[in-house]
Order: C-alpha cells, then structure tokens, then sequence
C-alpha cells in the first residue's frame, strides 16, 4: 500500500463518517422537535434543513445547522418556524406567534 492510497482511503473514511453525523444531527433534530411539539400542544407537519456548514464554535470543529420546521396549533393554520444547532446541541428554536 502505497502513501498515496492511504491517503486516499481516509479521505474516504473521513467523509463517510461526517455523512453519518450530519445523518445523526437530522435524526436527533426530528426527534427534538417531535418532544417540542408535544410539549406545547403543537402538530409537527414537516422539517427540512435550511442550511449545514462546518464550524467551528465553542472551540472545537463541528458542524452549524439550520433547520426549518411547519406545525399546527388548531389543525387548519400552518406556521414555520426555525431551530438551530451546533453539533447535536440546541443552541436556539424560534417559532412565530401563532394561535393556542
């Protein structure tokens, strides 16, 4: 094995693994906004991520991402909102007025 296919084989196994955690970060927002909405009585209808871009906050590289999410209060009126992480950590979720 030469030193150029090592090389190139950790290239590899390094994107493969930041695949999988940024799979994990998509996972563990789901499951975040999941308990949010049933914590304030709210439908989740849908998330997308806004945006992904590598960080580094808090002194350590990591991945900041932005994610756009749809809930219902009442069943029939739809609002956005937004949560933000670094990492798998919640740094902030902003969701617009809407009606209880």
């Amino acid at each position: 094995m030469t030193l150029l296919e090592l090389v190139v084989w950790m290239v590899i196994g390094f994107t493969g693994y930041q695949f999988w955690r940024i799979r994990a970060i998509s996972e563990q927002t789901n499951t975040y906004l999941k308990q949010y909405c049933d914590k304030y009585g709210l439908q989740l209808l849908s998330v997308a991520r806004a945006k992904t871009r590598f960080s580094f906050k808090y002194g350590k590289p990591d991945w900041h991402s932005v994610f756009n999410f749809e809930f219902s209060s009442n069943g029939e009126d739809r609002y956005t909102g937004e949560v933000e992480l670094i990492g798998v950590r919640v740094m902030r979720t902003e969701v617009p007025p809407h009606r209880v």
